[in-house]
């Protein structure tokens, strides 16, 4: 078995190296950034102003103090087709962006995919062809090595899919099985598992890399609704009653995300991984309550959802019944949504009111038409829960 952890320490001097010979190369400080744009390396070059704060822009500075840069940094400099490029890209500088200078990206690939960036602050004259030439020789060696151990990272993803794709019973404790055997002795301690959903791409190769998510042990795309799909991370905690690596890995994954409706759910920790099929079913259950309910994201553990843990156990259709059929329609929406109030608020129809920012008697109004859509009893406490299981469902993905 590889090890994901042992291989990213072996080559993390390898990319300091590598870095500091791009910036002798190019006369000018480099940093190199995983294609999920996290910092990797920053190779500093002994020149007069170059390690100046003062010249570095809001988005350079971050990147090096956080190690990380935002979502709509990524999205800005990727709209410049650098996850395509096979030369060096010039990207000239945007004040209104946070990017005071231009910006030369070297394209970190690997049999033609992208594993990362080497980037460097563009100057005039800037260097020349013959010196970005060199220095993408040198960086083809860095997409070398993130591809290894990006493909160390993706070893446990047919395992980890198995578990969570698998029928109950044997073939679930088989698939199980197979991964405590990939793992080995990590098999063994505290885990949980999250649920980023819907994912935006099931493409393997825009799957985030795990070592930019502390504490995550294998990651993969599964099925989600008709046709999307939904990411699920197997983490690592230190122990059962401590989520925070599994929230901070959620977080991190909804950034990477970001503009796509996303949310994550996550499961209660277990020691081992023989309720990893329960564990799974959790996160995913966390992850719809989010999507149905904001006020519970953008994530969710599963011990804050609620009435949705028995929601989110019900069959697709199960919660569908055809009493409440016609208040679902489009045209009822303001009923529907008046009704939830008021069954939040346990039927107390001044604080109902005072919610929706309506008169008491247009509430009384709007709940008569409830029942005479649905031909429920409002007074009557089994239409009440009846009624507010078919609302809470229906809003469920």
């Amino acid at each position: 078995m590889r090890e994901n952890a042992q291989v990213a320490s072996e080559h993390k001097s390898d990319y300091q190296e590598l870095v500091d010979e791009i910036s002798e190369l190019l006369g000018a400080p480099a940093t190199l950034e995983s294609r999920d744009f996290e910092l990797i390396a920053f190779g500093a070059y002994d020149s007069e102003g170059d390690l100046d704060p003062s010249a570095l822009d809001p988005v350079r500075t971050r990147s090096i103090l956080t190690r990380r840069s935002t979502a709509a940094v990524r999205t800005w400099f990727e709209s410049f087709g650098i996850t395509r490029a096979t030369a060096p890209v010039r990207i000239p500088p945007t004040p209104e962006a946070g990017v005071y200078r231009g910006r030369v990206c070297l394209p970190a690939r690997h049999r033609g995919v992208v594993f990362g960036y080497v980037w460097l602050l563009d100057d005039d004259p800037g260097p020349s062809d013959a010196q970005l030439a060199a220095a993408m020789e040198v960086t083809g060696r860095i997409g070398a090595l993130l591809a290894d151990e990006a493909q160390h990272g993706a070893d446990l993803t047919r395992e980890l899919r198995a578990v969570l794709t698998a029928e109950r019973g044997w073939q679930r404790d088989m698939a199980v099985a197979e991964l405590r055997t990939a793992l080995g002795a990590r098999g063994d301690g505290p885990h949980t598992v999250v649920c980023v959903a819907p994912w935006p791409s099931a493409d393997p190769d825009d799957a985030p890399s795990l070592r930019t998510l502390p504490g995550a042990e294998a990651l993969c795309t599964v099925p989600w609704g008709v046709a999307g799909q939904c990411l699920a991370v197997l983490v690592r905690l230190r122990s059962t009653d401590a989520p925070a690596p599994a929230v901070s890995v959620a977080g991190r994954l909804l950034e990477r995300a970001g503009g796509h409706g996303s949310a994550a759910g996550v499961a209660p920790g277990r020691v081992g991984l023989a309720e990893l099929g329960t564990a799974w079913q959790e996160a995913s259950a966390s992850a719809r309550a989010a999507l149905a309910e904001p006020r519970l994201g953008p994530t969710a553990e599963w011990a804050s959802i609620g009435p949705y843990r028995l929601l989110t156990s019900l069959p697709a259709d199960g919660a569908h019944d055809p009493a409440v059929q016609a208040l679902l329609t489009p045209a009822h929406r303001e009923l529907a949504r008046t009704a939830e109030v008021y069954l939040d608020l346990a039927g107390q129809a001044g604080r109902t009111a005072a919610e929706l920012g309506i008169h008491r008697q247009t509430l009384y109004y709007r709940l008569s038409r409830v029942e005479q859509l649905t031909g429920l009893d409002l007074d009557d406490g089994e239409d009440r829960l009846l009624l507010h299981m078919a609302l809470k469902a229906h809003r469920l993905p």
